[in-house]
C-alpha cells in the first residue's frame, strides 16, 4: 500500500450533500507533489466544493481529504503555512491599495518580514507599477494577479486555484500562464479547477467531473483522449444549423457539435461515415466544403464519456 504521505493530496470517496442534493459523488484520487493537476468540469459539477473539500475549508458528508497525508480539518496548521487559497471570485479589498492588500494577507500568514517577498511577487507577475493603486482599479488580470500573490506571499507547498482565468482576456489568461508555469518549476503542486479545454490541455493530469459531481476519468490529457470510442469526423459547411439537424437524424451519428462553421461529428468508423454524411447532407441541400478524420480533443472526450 502506497504511504499517504507521498502524496500532496488525496481524496478518498469524498462527497458532499447540499439541503438533501448530492453536490460531489465518491470522488477519489491522488496528486503528486510538485504536480498540476486539474479538475474539469461544467459549471454546477461541484469542482468548487471539491476544492473547499480539499483544502479543509469544508467538512465532507462521507470520505476523507488528506493534505500531505493529514487531516487538515484536524491540523489547521496545514492550512496556515503549506495552502495557498485563490477563490472564484476576486475576494481582496477593493478600498486597500495592490500593497496593503498583500500586507493584510502577509500578517494573516505571519509573514511579517514581507519586503523581499513581496517585491519578488510584483516584479514576477508585472504589478510593481501598479503596487499604489486601488485594488478596485485594477484590470480583471491584474485582480487575477494580485489574488494569485496574496495566495502565494507565504511561499505554501500547495496552490488551490478556483477557476482563475473565468472572465480575464486572451492576453491576461497567457500571462497567467506563464506565471502558473514559473511557479510549478519552484516544486509547488497546483491544483485548479476549469471550464476550459484548452487549460486542461497544460495540466500533468486531469480529473473529468460530470454534471453530478461524479468522476468520469483520472489520466493525463494524452491518455484521457484514448478513452474515446469511435473517431471524429470534421465537417465544413456554410449551414453548420442545418446539417447538424440532418447529420443528428442520420444512424450511426453517435453525436454532433458545432465549432463555428465546423461541425465535429462522433461515429463508429469515419471512412464508412464520410459518404453516408456527404449524401444526406446534398439531399438535403446543404452543401459540405470539406470532411475529414481529425483526432480526438478532450471536449470530444468529455461529451463521448457523458453520453456512454
Amino acid at each position: 500500500m502506497t504511504n499517504e504521505f507521498n502524496y500532496a493530496v488525496t481524496a478518498e470517496e469524498l462527497a458532499q450533500d447540499y439541503g438533501g442534493t448530492r453536490n460531489v459523488e465518491g470522488v477519489s484520487f491522488n496528486v503528486a507533489r510538485g504536480e498540476m493537476f486539474g479538475l474539469v468540469g461544467p459549471n454546477g459539477g461541484g469542482k468548487s466544493t471539491l476544492i473547499r473539500l480539499l483544502c479543509g475549508l469544508m467538512a465532507p458528508t462521507a470520505g476523507r481529504a488528506l493534505l500531505f497525508g493529514k487531516n487538515p480539518r484536524e491540523n489547521r496548521e496545514i492550512i496556515k503555512n503549506d495552502v495557498g487559497y485563490f477563490s472564484q471570485r476576486f475576494s481582496l479589498y477593493g478600498d486597500l491599495t495592490v500593497e496593503e492588500n498583500i500586507a493584510f494577507f502577509a500578517e494573516i500568514h505571519g509573514v511579517f518580514d514581507r519586503r523581499g517577498r513581496e517585491a519578488e511577487l510584483l516584479e514576477f507577475t508585472r504589478l510593481a507599477p501598479f503596487k499604489k493603486r486601488l485594488a478596485d482599479q485594477l484590470s480583471g488580470g491584474m485582480k487575477q494577479k494580485l489574488a494569485l500573490v496574496c495566495a502565494i506571499i507565504h511561499k505554501p507547498k500547495i496552490i488551490f486555484l478556483d477557476e482563475p482565468t473565468t472572465g480575464v482576456d486572451p492576453v491576461s489568461r497567457m500571462d497567467f500562464w506563464r506565471i502558473l508555469s514559473s511557479l510549478l518549476s519552484t516544486g509547488i503542486t497546483i491544483i485548479m479547477s476549469t471550464p476550459y479545454m484548452d487549460e486542461a490541455e497544460r495540466c500533468g493530469r486531469i480529473a473529468l467531473i460530470s454534471h453530478d459531481g461524479s468522476l468520469l476519468a483520472v489520466d493525463t490529457p494524452h491518455n484521457v483522449k484514448k478513452m474515446m470510442k469511435g473517431e471524429i469526423l470534421e465537417i465544413v459547411c456554410e449551414r453548420p444549423r442545418e446539417a447538424k439537424k440532418i447529420l443528428e437524424a442520420l444512424p450511426g451519428m453517435l453525436d454532433v457539435q458545432s465549432f463555428g462553421d465546423r461541425l465535429n461529428v462522433s461515429v463508429g468508423d469515419g471512412a464508412s461515415a464520410m459518404p453516408a454524411a456527404e449524401l444526406a447532407m446534398k439531399n438535403a441541400g446543404v452543401e459540405p466544403g470539406g470532411m475529414r478524420i481529425i483526432p480526438p480533443s478532450l471536449e470530444n472526450v468529455f461529451i463521448s464519456l457523458l453520453t456512454r
